[in-house]
């Protein structure tokens, strides 16, 4: 399995901190995680400070 996140930097709160949005971002989602199986399928939006959706994360099985 293999765990994604990816999150768009180049606009908004992302852009004007990245260290600090991303550090938000990480330890919110790293929280979170808890409420989730953690098996292919599961996944979430990521939103900023700003409650605007700037990526997401997901679980996704190997393939073959």
């Amino acid at each position: 399995m293999k765990f994604l996140l990816e999150v768009t930097m180049d606009d908004g709160a992302l852009a004007e901190d990245p260290a600090g949005e991303l550090q938000r971002i990480l330890r919110y989602w790293g929280g979170n995680l808890k409420h989730y199986d953690m098996r292919p399928g599961d996944g979430s939006a990521i939103h900023d400070s700003a409650y605007r959706e700037v990526g997401r994360w997901s679980i996704e099985g190997q393939a073959g």
